[in-house]
């Protein structure tokens, strides 16, 4: 009796062992993929748009250098969905940067070549509008997307009035270098715009800043100069041509920046991209930059203090490399509705949007707009122009800072009531030349009742996520 158990204990133990060893053997193999999977996709995944890491564009954790900048999952992957025109064009050039694809180039070098850049450019249009012609998808764009594509690699337009040997209008005899250089868009039938500004917030010379965070109580100020971002309007169009008459403004002011390139909404990048390359020529002295429209209202007084105040940081001279601060947008989707002027279709653009400066005003360093001129050569122009600084600021590794005081969405409901409340601020969109002068008086009246107002809260963090549809 015992012996027959004895055997069927046996027996029994190695249907067991036959069955549950495979089934045992699985389940170890799929602990083991599971562990290996999860520590690839830690070692290899990038935060969102938001937060920086270490693995880059070039080559995720193969090519470690910190001049060149992370790609987030929701911008610039390695690997594109679907057939965009953008982001093939883009793709182009980028595989000429990846030391897996060139390992027998210097990857470093080649990033400081500008020669090369533009290079890449004309090449990568040859590469994919090959393609594109045969297939066909270029009629399908709208007729202004495919306006911007049949000139979007052209960055050499002459320049038909420009200030005369200075960087914009300011004071002949300034005692110190330019702290801030105005740099506003405008067109050329918007006279009443740019005579508002002159005479207001946009004024040029030594301009006395606010006591605002000052321990000992002295006035700040700086130099301050200007110049107007001009582009060239149809006159069989528009059935008038303007053109002696931007002349005569240009000599008058001294402060007309025009280039002979079609002043429509999508060329605003255009304008970003030369004004950069003039920038970097003729003004190496400039500190800071504010470029803006010309239907915002900019309490330029806060601003020369808040802009003294980044100078009194610690380390302000490393900071100032990538100083970039507004009204920042993050993780923004393109717009899709087609009569939207901001319309961007999926057939030339698909992917979230960088994290970027609203258009109506933004700050940056003079520093930053020659490190922007310098990597827009390897970045595709896009219609949609403070995105395309965003762009351009990821590939430099460098992120635009949030600052409340600028409203390019306008006041919050009844906070403009209250009586200090163009005192709280830097900037706010937007607004008419009536109601800019109007409100600039209201600014001098009352500065004396609201000296001590501090600006809306710079260090309450405020993220956005909109639509580009909102803008």
């Amino acid at each position: 009796m015992h012996g027959l158990m004895a055997r069927r204990y046996y027996c029994l133990r190695k249907v067991i062992v036959c069955v549950c060893t495979p089934c045992i053997l699985l389940v170890l193999l799929f602990f083991y993929i599971t562990i290996v999977v999860c520590l690839s996709m830690n070692n290899n995944a990038t935060p969102g748009i938001v937060g920086k890491s270490s693995s880059h564009f070039i080559a995720s954790g193969t090519y470690r250098n910190k001049s060149f900048s992370p790609f987030p999952k929701t911008f610039w992957e390695l690997h594109w969905q679907g057939d965009a025109y953008w982001n093939r064009l883009q793709l182009a050039i980028d595989r000429n940067f990846n030391p897996i694809l060139r390992p027998n180039n210097n990857v470093k070098r080649r990033f400081q070549n500008s020669k090369f850049h533009e290079s890449l450019l004309w090449k990568s249009f040859s590469e994919v509008s090959d393609l594109d012609s045969k297939s066909g998808e270029f009629q399908k764009l709208p007729q202004q997307m495919q306006d911007f594509v049949s000139h979007m690699q052209r960055r050499d337009y002459p320049i038909l009035n420009q200030p005369d040997g200075v960087c914009g209008a300011g004071a002949k005899g300034e005692k110190e270098p330019p702290l801030l250089l105005l740099a506003i868009k405008s067109t050329e039938f918007n006279f009443k715009s740019r005579q508002a500004i002159r005479q207001t917030w946009g004024q040029v010379g030594w301009i006395a800043g606010g006591k605002r965070n000052n321990s000992e109580g002295k006035e700040s100020g700086g130099y301050v100069r200007r110049v107007f971002l001009i582009g060239k309007e149809d006159p069989q169009e528009l059935g008038v041509d303007t053109t002696e008459l931007l002349k005569l403004e240009s000599k008058h002011y001294g402060d007309i920046l025009q280039w002979d390139f079609k002043d429509t909404f999508f060329n605003l990048t255009l304008k970003d991209v030369l004004f950069w390359s003039w920038f970097t020529q003729f003004c190496n002295q400039i500190q800071f930059v504010f470029k803006g429209d010309d239907d915002v209202f900019v309490n330029s007084l806060n601003m020369i203090a808040f802009l003294q105040d980044q100078l009194d940081m610690p380390q302000a001279h490393k900071t100032l490399q990538d100083f970039m601060v507004g009204d920042v947008i993050g993780a923004a989707l393109p717009s899709r509705v087609n009569k939207s002027k901001y319309f961007i279709p999926d057939s030339f653009y698909k992917g979230l949007y960088p994290m970027y400066a609203g258009g109506g005003g933004v700050l940056y360093s003079g520093l930053l707009v020659k490190r922007l001129h310098s990597i827009s050569k390897r970045v595709h122009m896009f219609p949609i122009d403070d995105v395309y600084v965003g762009m351009c600021m990821y590939r430099l590794n460098a992120h635009p800072v949030h600052h409340p005081a600028f409203l390019t969405f306008d006041f919050p409901a009844k906070e403009e009531e209250a009586v200090c409340s163009y005192h709280r601020i830097l900037l706010v969109h937007k607004r008419s030349p009536v109601q800019v002068v109007r409100l600039w008086a209201d600014v001098k009246q009352t500065q004396r009742q609201c000296w001590d107002v501090p600006l809306r809260d710079g260090n309450k963090k405020k993220k956005k996520t909109l639509s580009a549809t909102s803008q």
